[in-house]
Order: structure tokens, then C-alpha cells, then sequence
């Protein structure tokens, strides 16, 4: 184990590098000169500069975690496969959405202000629920992941790290906007990209070799290298579900579509964010596979630790230099994910108060995001210093984005998608998906149901997320196909505008 000492020095080192490097380019580049700029910051990436932020953004360290519990505990190299494809759907679907996004909604911030102006007040207050819900758990899970591993690595106290983190990403974050986390996004992908494969480089040299880690693992449990391994597959079926439902709600994507500097640059950054991302999970899913021939990894009943099999294996098996390289990975790894999340929850908040106060200004918006950011950035702290473990809660918000997310999109090809019709399509597929979502919590209330309660099928995550997107995705296109009304996709254009021309003209909702 390293020291705590030694821990929080390169702890403080990077935070102190990164939040520099984050006030020196906004300062640099004459401040932020508007809310627009604060939350959008568009037109202004390149090809370059757009993958490295797509990247950056999904690099949180829950790769060094659930891809890793996956291939250690959910089945071996299959899981892992099925996890890698899952993250690379996302981006290919941007690739084919954003320019679409882009040419309906030229001046448009958020995914909320789409759903107002497509479909009603009833839809947009659903999905900007979900959507924030969504990303105020994977902010608080990555703090929380942070936290215990350094606790584990170096007996570090979880507030320790959590104030660390969060208050430093928070000092560049609020002042710099999207345009700040953009351009640390570029670094942090620049050095997290190599310091991964120089890990499992170090990982495969210091156990003996591939060969000699194969062999550990098949004496293990030879179905952990078996690609057609049915449990390994079934698992991948339903976390690319998963995966796909709660990027597709998350703003995050919303704001970088926006700031790509045109169409041709978007679908680019996305494509080799697609690959990239692939790639990364596959390296660090893996480890978990590793993990399982190599370390103590129990992943059934009492004392149960697949979760964070990595870092057992980092304290079983690695020397101190590989186990600080590590240790700066994951903190890249977190501050990457953080601030993208401070910003993109601050932003579709900030995109909503046109609506809530009369006639701001764009001092008070600017204000009003960077205050928002605080807020949330305090928020998720206190929650990751108490919480264990939110991969549950991970799973729900998942599980709500899968519901949703074709009713949602759905509006930007269909003119006869309708706002009643959606949320009834959203909430169908809400309820199948809960009537088989294994939460103990979930389940108790589910089942208390008069009538329905006895009548719910066994616990599975399989039939709970593929029914959730299948029954909303049905839903949608009946309802739609029912439908009498036409909405002319043509007025999002003039309906969501940029904040010094307004905000989304409340009176121009669409009737059902």
C-alpha cells in the first residue's frame, strides 16, 4: 500500500496543475463573455478538440469499476465485450442525431429546452427530471468511486479526497464554463489514454506475462475466457441497453453537439469517440478478468468485492510506482467526468431560468450558472462522503433514461408525435421496465401493489431494460401513427434561441 502522504501530494499536485491550466485558458482567451459562451461554447471545437472532450467526458473513473466488475463477476471476457459495444453505441448514435439536432434547433442548449418546445410542459418536466436525476448520480458516483478506492489504495478518509476533488474541479469549473472544461478535457484525454495503456503494460509485466495470467485465470474458472459464454452475452445485451437509454437523456452530449464547429467536425468526434471509448472499456474490463485468476475476488454472498476488484488486485499484486500511476489515472479519470457533469447540470438549469425570472440579464444568467454549479458541485460531495455504493441507484436512473429515450428523440423525425402521446409512451415503458427491476427497494413497492403485486414476474435486468425501451419505443410509434395532429418540425428553429434573443417562447408550445 502507498502512503496516505504520498497519496495526497500527487493528489494535490495534479488538482493544482489542472485547476491552473482551466483559469489560465479561460483568462487567456479574455474570460467568459456571456452565459452563451459559459454553457454552449459554440462553433468553437475542431475535429481534434471535439473527440478529446467526448472522450474525456465518459472517462470517469467508474471505467476502473463497473467494467471491471463485469468482466470479474457478470462473465468474464464476453461481459466485458458486451460493456465495450455498449459505450461505443452512444457515440455512433450522436453521429447520426447531432447533425439532425443541429439543423432543427440551430441555436438551442439543452435537451429540455427540445422537449418544451416539441412536446408541452408535461413531457419537458419528465425529462428534465430524469435527465438531472441521471447526472446528479453518475457526478455523486464518481466521487464516491474516487473516494473508496483511494481509501482502500491509501487509508485516505473519504472527505478528504471528496472536498479535494470536488472543490478544485469546482474553482476552474465555475468560473469557466463549458469553454474551461472543454480545454481540460483535451489535456486529461492527452495524458489518461497513455497512463491506461501503460498500466496494463506494467499490470501484464509485473503478473508474469499474458500467457501466465491466462493460465491463473482458467484455473480460475474457464468460463471467464469463453466469448460465447451465455451469461457473459446476456449481460452485454442488457448493459448496452442501459448504457444507450442514459447517454441519450444525458446533457452532456447535448452541450458538445453544439459546440463542435460544424456537422462534418461533430460526426467525426463521435466516430473516434466511438472507437476510442471501445477500446478504453475493453483495456480496463479486462483487469477484472485478471483480477479473478490473480487476486482474492470473491463475487457470490458475504464479502462480496468484484466491485472494486482493480484496486484488490492494485494492493495484492502491483509495485508502489504502478500503484501512484494508477492512482494519477483515476484522479484524471474523475476530474475529467466532474466537470463535464458540474457544467452540463448547471446548464440545463441555466437554460430554464429565461423562463422563471422576468427578462434576466445576461450578468444574472451568467451568475445564475456559476452559482448553480456550486450548488451542485456542494451537493454531490456530501452525498459521496456518506454514500457506499450507488450502483443500484446507477441502474434506476439507467433504467428511467431507457424508457424515455425513443419517445424523446422520436419528435425530431415524426410530425405526428405528440407530447401526450410520448409521456404515456414513456411512462408504459417505465412501468415494464419496474415491474422487473431487481432493487429491493423498487421491488417492495412494486410488489405492495393491490392486484398487480402478486402478478410481477421474476426480478432480471434483461426483460427490465429491453422491455422498458421496447414497450416506450412501441408506444411511441402507435401513438404516434394515431395520432391526428402535425406539428411543422421547422418552428423549433424560431421556438429555442440563444440567450440574447431569448429563450424558448412558452406561448409557442405545441398543442396536443
Amino acid at each position: 500500500m502507498v502512503t496516505a502522504g504520498t497519496t495526497l501530494a500527487v493528489t494535490v499536485v495534479t488538482l493544482l496543475c489542472f485547476t491552473g491550466l482551466g483559469l489560465w485558458y479561460v483568462r487567456r482567451r479574455g474570460g467568459v463573455r456571456s452565459a452563451e459562451e459559459f454553457v454552449s461554447a459554440r462553433n468553437s471545437t475542431g475535429p481534434g478538440a471535439t473527440t478529446a472532450t467526448l472522450v474525456a467526458s465518459v472517462m470517469g473513473v467508474w471505467i476502473l469499476l463497473a467494467p471491471v466488475e463485469a468482466g470479474a463477476a457478470f462473465g468474464g471476457v464476453s461481459a466485458v465485450l458486451g460493456y465495450a459495444v455498449g459505450e461505443a453505441i452512444p457515440m455512433l448514435a450522436y453521429a447520426r442525431l447531432g447533425p439532425r439536432i443541429r439543423e432543427l434547433i440551430p441555436e438551442g442548449h439543452s435537451l429540455t429546452e427540445y422537449a418544451l418546445a416539441r412536446y408541452g410542459r408535461g413531457m419537458y418536466v419528465f425529462v428534465l427530471l430524469v435527465s438531472v436525476f441521471y447526472m446528479f448520480v453518475f457526478l455523486a458516483a464518481e466521487l464516491t468511486g474516487i473516494a473508496s478506492a483511494f481509501e482502500l489504495v491509501a487509508g485516505i478518509p473519504r472527505w478528504q479526497t471528496g472536498l479535494l476533488v470536488g472543490g478544485f474541479v469546482l474553482l476552474y469549473t465555475s468560473y469557466g464554463g463549458l469553454p474551461a472544461s472543454i480545454f481540460t478535457d483535451a489535456v486529461q484525454t492527452v495524458l489518461v489514454v497513455p497512463l491506461l495503456v501503460l498500466s496494463a503494460v506494467g499490470a501484464l509485466v509485473v503478473l508474469g506475462g499474458p500467457g501466465a495470467v491466462y493460465g491463473q485465470v482458467v484455473a480460475a474458472d474457464p468460463s471467464l475466457v469463453d466469448p460465447t459464454f451465455f451469461t457473459g452475452l446476456r449481460f452485454g445485451v442488457w448493459v448496452a441497453v442501459a448504457i444507450l437509454g442514459a447517454e441519450l437523456i444525458n446533457q452532456t452530449w447535448w452541450q458538445r453537439i453544439y459546440a463542435a464547429r460544424d456537422s462534418e467536425t461533430l460526426k467525426k468526434g463521435f466516430r473516434r469517440a466511438a472507437v476510442t471509448n471501445f477500446c478504453v472499456v475493453l483495456v480496463a474490463g479486462l483487469f477484472g478478468v485478471a483480477a479473478r485468476g490473480v487476486a482474492d475476488i470473491v463475487v457470490t454472498g458475504e464479502g462480496y468485492n468484484a466491485s472494486i476488484a482493480f484496486f484488490v488486485l492494485l494492493g495484492e499484486a502491483f509495485p508502489e510506482p504502478l500503484v501512484l500511476g494508477v492512482v494519477l489515472l483515476a484522479l484524471l479519470l474523475v476530474m475529467s467526468t466532474a466537470d463535464t457533469l458540474f457544467n452540463a447540470l448547471a446548464s440545463v438549469v441555466t437554460a430554464d431560468l429565461p423562463r422563471v425570472l422576468d427578462d434576466p440579464t445576461d450578468r444574472t444568467l451568467t451568475w445564475g450558472a456559476r452559482l448553480l454549479t456550486v450548488v451542485v458541485a456542494v451537493a454531490a460531495i456530501l452525498v459521496s462522503l456518506r454514500a457506499q455504493s450507488v450502483l443500484r441507484l446507477f441502474l434506476l436512473a439507467d433504467l428511467f433514461g431507457a424508457a424515455v429515450m425513443v419517445p424523446l428523440l422520436y419528435g425530431l423525425y415524426s410530425r405526428r408525435a405528440t407530447g401526450t402521446g410520448m409521456l404515456v409512451a414513456s411512462l408504459a415503458g417505465l412501468a415494464v421496465g419496474l415491474a422487473f427491476f431487481p432493487s429491493p427497494i423498487v421491488r417492495s413497492v412494486t410488489t405492495a401493489v393491490p392486484v398487480v403485486g402478486p402478478l410481477l414476474p421474476a426480478a432480471d435486468f434483461l426483460p427490465a431494460f429491453l422491455g422498458a425501451a421496447g414497450v416506450s419505443a412501441l408506444v411511441a410509434v402507435l401513438s404516434a401513427r394515431l395520432s391526428g395532429a402535425t406539428y411543422e418540425l421547422e418552428r423549433l428553429a424560431s421556438a429555442v434561441r440563444r440567450f440574447d434573443a431569448g429563450a424558448v417562447d412558452a406561448t409557442d408550445e405545441p398543442s396536443d
